[in-house]
């Protein structure tokens, strides 16, 4: 076990567990960043998150962070917990959408659409690691025709933790020109994964609009304002009150941030009882807000624990949904000689 000391975290890594035979058979390695107040654990299967501890005002740190104790838990069916999603993360309409005049049809994986790259999309692969001075950059090149997706891409993703802030840098080139969306999928309970729900938790969202979809949650094309409407959440709200209020299942829309390149902060989201808080900074046009609306209790997490609807939520940096079909959303697509690069940041 190797230990690497930057100014900020240390970089620890090893082994998780082994893939079976049937699927490689390769090792799946950890690799644990620590700083005085955040420890953050990431796969370089799926470049998953699989733990996140942070400190509450009683200074006890808990693990904010729904997944698995083991790899088998992620190599079975499960709702992208912690992962990187790509190539496009979110829905593409009817899988299907044109380039150059040529259209491309994809793996159909949520009802009629194709969601987050696909049957096996990044979340399911193994990533090559390279251990930085205070985190961990993951390499893999997604082969042309890969899910249904034209050209050569490299991928990096780069985890960084300093202090209280954990960056998620992602980049990537092209040798042919095709849609790219990349995400993180974490699912976080403040009040520490396994709690019961998330409905004491005060969220808040710096967007004017929304985009609504349609029952198989594609944008519709329109661009709604929030205002007077249940997606205004510019002010913090108590969620289980909110979706009361306002007679909601819950939420799985994109929120339409300021169209600069610049970062800003996007959203935040604190637990009043043990006073964890965290900030949503980025650098992407989007937001995807999901209240664990299909959590159901039937998969079981860590410690054993069943994860009920509700339980956890998700804020996803992203472009936006289907806009590879939709000319007046912000480009999906990347180019030859053009680089695709955007961060988040996490701030505990």
């Amino acid at each position: 076990e190797a230990r690497f000391w930057g100014a900020m975290a240390e970089v620890k890594r090893e082994v998780f567990g082994q893939m079976p035979q049937e699927k490689g058979g390769e090792v799946v390695e950890k690799f644990v960043l620590k700083s005085d107040s955040v420890k953050v654990e990431i796969l370089s299967l799926g470049c998953i998150i699989a733990a996140l501890e942070t400190k509450g005002k009683d200074g006890k740190f808990s693990d904010v962070v729904l997944g698995f104790d083991t790899l088998e838990g992620y190599m079975r069916r499960h709702p992208f917990f912690g992962a990187i999603v790509g190539r496009v993360a979110n829905r593409i309409a009817k899988g299907r959408f044109t380039v150059d005049g040529k259209e491309y049809q994809l793996f159909l994986n949520d009802g009629p659409n194709s969601l987050h790259g696909g049957a096996r999309g990044f979340d399911k692969v193994l990533w090559s690691p390279n251990i930085l001075p205070n985190g961990v950059c993951f390499f893999r090149l997604s082969p042309d025709g890969e899910e249904g997706y034209p050209g050569d891409l490299k991928v990096w993703v780069t985890y960084t933790l300093s202090g209280g802030v954990l960056a998620i840098n992602y980049r990537a080139q092209t040798s042919k020109t095709t849609p790219i969306n990349l995400t993180n999928h974490a699912y976080f309970n403040l009040a520490g994964q396994g709690s019961q729900d998330i409905y004491d938790h005060e969220i808040s969202i710096e967007a004017n609009s929304y985009l609504p979809v349609d029952d198989t949650k594609i944008p519709t094309g329109e661009v709604a304002a929030v205002e007077g409407t249940s997606f205004d959440l510019r002010q913090p709200v108590e969620l289980g009150k909110h979706l009361q209020k306002f007679h909601l299942d819950g939420f799985d829309h994109n929120f339409c941030l300021q169209q600069v390149q610049a970062r800003r902060l996007v959203a935040r989201a604190c637990h009043p009882p043990t006073g964890r808080a965290m900030e949503v900074h980025t650098t992407q046009p989007g937001i995807q807000f999901y209240t664990g609306n299909n959590l159901d209790g039937s998969l079981k997490g860590k410690d054993g624990i069943a994860y009920a609807k509700h339980s956890a939520f998700c804020l996803e940096t992203q472009n936006w949904p289907d806009a590879v079909n939709k000319p007046h959303f912000p480009s999906a697509l990347l180019r030859p000689g053009e680089e695709y690069n955007h961060t988040t940041w996490f701030i505990f």
